[in-house]
């Protein structure tokens, strides 16, 4: 099967506008039930984390269950550390398709997020490894693994911010 580079960027761009329009519930229709979304973190020795099980990660979710949980703490106001909630504005690019198997694609792309909060205005910025898998006429997100390069922030790093 072969996937259309122009459809998987417009469905990245989705997924970043949906984060930016607050317009959780779509957002979480992005990804597929099983989905692992994980952000490990750089250890001492400026070498990321590998294993989410057993090494600190920045955020790690083994399925869509604990990303359901967040935007209802974000929707209900039981996150102190969403409220007020930030502006943000994500840019998505340089996305490279570099594997096929069957119904699935594996990516690339590096992201740029602004986010202001409290007259301040913070910026992160990485890489996305991400697997997409074909459902009815779209993508679900079944991986995505975000490698933040500047963790040194000031504040609670939540998935609004990537």
């Amino acid at each position: 099967m072969s996937f259309d580079y122009q459809r998987i960027c417009a469905f990245l761009y989705r997924e970043a506008r949906l984060l930016d329009e607050r317009q959780w519930d779509e957002w979480l229709l992005t990804y597929a039930e099983d989905v692992t979304y994980w952000m490990p973190a750089w250890d001492d020795d400026d070498q990321l984390t590998e294993d989410p099980q057993s090494q600190i990660s920045l955020i790690y979710y083994p399925d869509r269950s604990g990303l359901e949980d967040r935007v209802f703490r974000i929707k209900t106001e039981r996150s102190s550390a969403s409220m007020p909630e930030p502006r943000t504005g994500h840019g998505v690019h340089n996305v490279e398709l570099l594997a096929e198997r069957g119904d699935e694609v594996d990516l690339r792309y590096n992201f740029h997020t602004l986010s202001h909060r409290y007259k301040v205005t913070d910026q992160y910025f990485g890489t996305v490894f991400a697997t997409l898998r074909k459902a009815g006429d779209g993508f679900l997100i079944s991986r995505k693994k975000i490698v933040l390069k500047n963790d040194y922030i000031r504040q609670v790093i939540d998935i609004y911010h990537v």
